[in-house]
């Protein structure tokens, strides 16, 4: 990956830092990855799921259906905008949202599904899209981990899911530092949602012919502050123009890993193997009965195993300690290796 910025001190001196040139090229290089049109990006991934749920009209109490198999940053938004927390279970062979599990979970007061694609894994987006459309509520693709996975050969964000959020925090791919991407089927939400992300200000009539605000331009809008700034754009532009250099390398690194697991523990099962997804490889995930002993075996040779994230039902905050047989199984098992294009395995 190349270590050269050379625009970055140009634009740190150029007077014109928040979103602007280098924030349009960045949307355009991920329109054009993803194959898609209505993308925004925003100056983080909590930003983005509060961008999501004001333009989906949510409201305090009002019920989401998620997975606690998935990042406390995914979560703790939903949280902290006062929807109302109902755990569903997951598969515990593949880490993601059960549908049946999310089918019994639905009452009239569910107004959205919150589907996380676990570590990069893609989850059951035909059913769990499906259960959404039959009882009219929206779904939104959590990929904070799943930039850049397939499902049935489309990427992640053109899976013709309501709603698709991105992180590109310093751990994702891209990584612009900090920043997030909403990519939204519905055009007119994608509309309302540019607007949202910046104080429901319109910047083409924002300004009189003196350059003063105008007061023509009415806000109607409740908005955040939410534009991702030049300085991380340009950092994104740059990860884009390697992007598939990088998780090509990550997919090279985890065919490494099958031989591996398979000549050194043949009885693990390799984490959700459903011939219709094709994962980031964000991480190297498998399910095994030792997991701490194994963890502790791969840590001895150089390489940090871990569990990655709590499920996220242990935590108070949500209000709902509610213990599910699928979440406990698979927290039992599950251990990830690193895969990241900077891991040089030498086989």
């Amino acid at each position: 990956m190349s270590k050269n910025l050379p625009e970055l001190e140009s634009i740190l001196h150029s007077g014109a830092l928040s979103y602007g040139r280098w924030g349009k090229s960045f949307e355009n290089k991920l329109r054009d990855f993803i194959g898609i049109e209505n993308l925004l990006t925003t100056n983080s991934y909590a930003s983005a799921i509060q961008v999501a749920l004001t333009v989906l009209g949510l409201h305090s109490e009002d019920e989401v259906i998620t997975s606690p198999m998935s990042c406390l940053a995914s979560n703790q938004p939903l949280q902290t905008f006062g929807l109302k927390i109902v755990w569903a279970d997951i598969d515990p062979l593949t880490g993601t949202l059960d549908p049946e599990s999310v089918r019994q979970k639905i009452t009239d007061k569910t107004r959205l599904i919150f589907h996380n694609h676990f570590c990069g894994y893609v989850g059951y987006v035909d059913e769990v899209n499906m259960i959404g459309m039959e009882h009219g509520i929206p779904v939104i693709d959590d990929c904070v981990e799943a930039f850049g996975s397939k499902y049935k050969g489309n990427y992640t964000g053109n899976l013709g899911t309501d709603v698709t959020i991105f992180s590109f925090q310093t751990v994702r791919l891209p990584n612009t530092i900090d920043g997030g991407a909403i990519v939204f089927k519905d055009s007119d939400l994608y509309k309302k949602a540019l607007l949202t992300r910046d104080f429901g200000i319109r910047r083409d009539i924002f300004r009189d012919e003196n350059n003063e605000i105008s007061a023509k331009c009415d806000i109607s809008l409740s908005g955040y502050g939410a534009t991702m700034s030049d300085i991380n754009s340009y950092i994104g532009c740059c990860q884009m123009d390697e992007i598939m250099m990088l998780l090509e390398s990550q997919q090279r690194n985890a065919k490494k890993w099958d031989v591996i697991i398979e000549q050194t523990y043949p009885r693990f099962y390799r984490l959700n193997q459903r011939d219709q997804i094709q994962p980031n490889y964000w991480v190297y995930g498998f399910l095994c009965d030792r997991k701490i002993e194994v963890m502790l075996d791969f840590r001895k040779q150089g390489y940090y195993a871990s569990g990655v994230h709590l499920n996220n039902n242990c935590y108070s905050v949500f209000g709902n300690t509610e213990k599910l047989c699928g979440v406990n199984d698979f927290m039992k098992k599950f251990v990830a290796i690193p895969c990241g294009w900077w891991l040089n395995l030498n086989l």
